[in-house]
């Protein structure tokens, strides 16, 4: 029969992916300057990020990351080494098949080096862990949390490697997967967009000089991202059970296609790498905070990636939420304690609200199949691609520059 072996922590980090990461990353300072004691538990084997050779895969997954988000990983200490595989997003393209209306963004008239970049996760994941593996942070991983259970200080969890941990405040950073929103009775409201994004790079005819492409047609939005070389990230929104004959298709097949879909703006699609599809659902919980607890990430919020917001999203909550634990901690004030949390909270409602609101509201906008609505749309483009400051305030706030 074996034994448990319980341990104290200030924070628990359920999920050591993108978000959890993140997080501990920026408690560097306070674990460095403070002592705090820091445990992250991953249900998933980590790659010896820090000592595999770089081999960068024509499939591998990429995110967007906006230039606000860049300045906050400058601040954690991570920027420079995450620039060497980042590509810049110099100018994005939006527009709507079929119609004149077209939009226009550039970094030159907003005096920002770049709108954004695109980074491969696995680089991402490698230069946090690296970071990581220099601070006295206890891993649990592979290991997931069997039970969690509210005390009087905080939480206390079981994990499957034995061990129990007793946490002053816990943060789910775990995507939702796992079930603990449902175990502790965190109600999410989900909202299906009966939408399937099919995720793949491919290889471009010509250099790509840095343009993100939007581009909306009837079945739904095509986003184009800049990577290394003439290969960009596509994400390619379809009608639910429609991505399964695309995914069946040979590449031959598939480019023609996705060639007929997107048009010839970004040039000719010559290669694509394996294609993946995950179905598409708003969904938000009805709490993020409770005494000793907090939600980050797509446990708080899973939202639709046209507008490449999720993750820059949950980097500015964990920006906020370390925000609001340095004064606790230095005044001596419990960090899982309802005012440090509300403070948490009040940092993060209006920023969450609004782009939710906006990339909800994109979608819907340009998913209604009506003709006196596509020239509105059509007009709407133009109109906003003439506006310089109005434009140039919705692209600020999308860099995650202004809140």
């Amino acid at each position: 029969m074996s034994v448990r072996v319980d341990r104290q922590v200030d924070i628990a980090i359920v999920g050591g992916g993108l978000v959890g990461a993140s997080l501990a990353c920026a408690l560097a300072p306070l674990i460095e300057r403070r002592g705090l004691s820091v445990a992250v538990i991953e249900a998933a084997p980590l790659l010896d990020s820090a000592a595999a050779p770089w081999q960068p895969s024509f499939d591998a997954r990429a995110s967007a990351i906006a230039q606000g988000s860049a300045e906050r990983f400058r601040a954690m200490g991570l920027w420079q080494a995450m620039a060497e595989q980042a590509s810049a997003i110099l100018r994005i393209h939006v527009s709507e098949r079929g119609r004149l209306g077209v939009t226009r963004l550039t970094a030159a008239e907003l005096g920002q080096p770049a709108l954004g970049y695109v980074i491969p996760n696995v680089w991402m994941g490698r230069v946090m862990h690296r970071r990581l593996a220099e601070l006295p942070i206890e891993w649990h991983c592979p290991a997931s949390v069997e039970t969690i259970e509210p005390e009087a200080e905080g939480y206390r969890l079981a994990l499957s490697d034995g061990c129990t941990l007793r946490a002053g405040l816990t943060v789910l950073a775990d995507g939702g997967r796992s079930g603990l929103k449902e175990q502790l009775g965190i109600a999410s409201d989900a909202a299906p967009y009966d939408q399937v994004a099919l995720i793949a790079n491919v290889e471009m005819s010509r250099p790509h000089d840095g343009v993100a492409y939007e581009r909306f047609t009837r079945e739904g939005p095509i986003a184009l991202l800049p990577l290394p070389g003439q290969q960009m990230a596509l994400v390619w929104t379809h009608r639910a059970g429609r991505e399964k004959d695309r995914l069946a298709l040979g590449d031959g097949d598939f480019l023609a296609e996705l060639q007929q879909a997107f048009g010839d703006r970004a040039g000719r699609f010559r290669r694509v790498g394996s294609r993946h599809a995950y179905p598409l659902t708003l969904v938000t919980a009805r709490e993020t905070v409770r005494p000793g607890l907090a939600v980050l990430g797509n446990a708080a919020h899973s939202l639709h990636p046209v507008a490449g917001q999720g993750f820059n999203l949950a980097l500015r909550g964990v920006t906020d939420l370390v925000a609001a634990l340095e004064p606790a901690l230095a005044g001596g004030e419990p960090l899982g304690s309802m005012l440090v949390l509300r403070d948490f909270e009040a940092r993060r409602i209006v920023d969450r609200h609004q782009v939710i609101r906006f990339s909800d509201g994109l979608v819907r906008l340009f998913g209604i199949d009506n003709a006196l609505l596509a020239h509105a749309r059509a007009a709407g483009l133009v109109g906003l691609n003439l506006l310089g400051p109005l434009r140039r305030g919705l692209a600020r706030r999308a860099m995650g520059l202004e809140r």
